[in-house]
């Protein structure tokens, strides 16, 4: 199988280039330096001479914050919703597979129950989750082949994330102060490309749930725990949303039920703590 990977420089996408490439199948990454997904004409002429027979659709705006910026606005619809627009229509002209990578922040993060993945109560926060669920419409309603996979709390060895961050700070300082009001479960990139070639390599095609398994956890939960992996003496103080700040609101409730994952033969990631320390170990902070 042939399949186009944008955004393959980030972390996802770095992952999944990997993944298929174990796998035997032909891999071609795409950044923005080989395919800008904000130009039609550009997508449309790669995607021609690639003629693939699937995409998996990493590529995203994911500063949110920065997504709250006036003078920003703009750029964020145009890659998180025209882009993949674009690469919509061509996987309809060229008949193949695509799999679009997106997020808890679709949905308010309201309650405490973990969202379903078929649930349409979408009321995002903020320009971010309102481009990210716009970019699920506009796939569901172009496409008939295709897999909608939310995931949240990502962190991978290609590019930055809470963990490396934890780590920087935790080095460099004797306490923290993190969000304790913030619910999920985290999501090792390389766990998560794993499943997406999967279903790549299925026709078991929908919306979908996809985070590392194990109990839902606080951010505060999780500095706690990267510091204690590694060994660092950091103090962490749990804050509130409110009282931490931030430019952009974030959900609450990010709870995201995977059991539709199970239901349609696909296997669940592993409990967070485990590929926790499967990543440490890999980007050489613990032994």
């Amino acid at each position: 199988m042939k399949v186009l990977v944008t955004g393959a420089n980030g972390q996802l996408g770095f992952d999944c280039v990997n993944e298929l490439n174990k796998r035997g199948h032909t891999a071609v990454g795409v950044d923005i330096a080989e395919m800008d997904i904000t130009d039609g004409a550009s997508v449309a002429g790669v995607m021609r001479k690639v003629s693939p027979d699937a995409v998996i659709h990493c590529a995203a705006w994911t500063a949110v914050d920065a997504a709250e910026a006036e003078e920003n606005k703009q750029k964020v619809y145009a890659v998180n919703v025209k882009g993949t627009e674009n690469i919509a229509l061509q996987c309809k002209e060229l008949n193949c597979k695509m799999i679009y990578v997106s997020t808890d922040y679709v949905f308010d993060g309201s309650g405490c129950e973990p969202w379903q993945a078929d649930c349409k109560n979408f009321s995002p926060l903020g320009w971010y989750g309102e481009t990210k669920l716009e970019g699920e419409l506009t796939v569901s309603n172009l496409l008939t082949k295709y897999f909608i996979v939310r995931t949240a709390w990502a962190f991978g060895e290609h590019g930055n994330n809470f963990v490396k961050t934890m780590i920087k700070l935790g080095k460099s300082q004797n306490e923290i102060r993190v969000v304790n009001d913030q619910i999920g479960t985290p999501t090792y990139t390389f766990d998560l490309a794993r499943l997406l070639v999967d279903m790549l390599e299925s026709d078991r095609y929908g919306y979908y749930h996809a985070t590392n398994e194990g109990g839902y956890i606080s951010w505060a939960d999780f500095a706690k725990e990267i510091f204690r992996v590694v060994g660092l003496k950091t103090k962490v103080i749990p804050v509130t949303t409110e009282e931490y700040g931030s430019k952009a609101l974030r959900p609450k409730n990010s709870r995201l039920d995977k059991s539709k994952l199970v239901q349609n033969g696909f296997s669940r990631l592993p409990v967070w703590e485990i590929s926790l320390k499967a990543y440490l170990k890999n980007i050489n902070e613990i032994e």
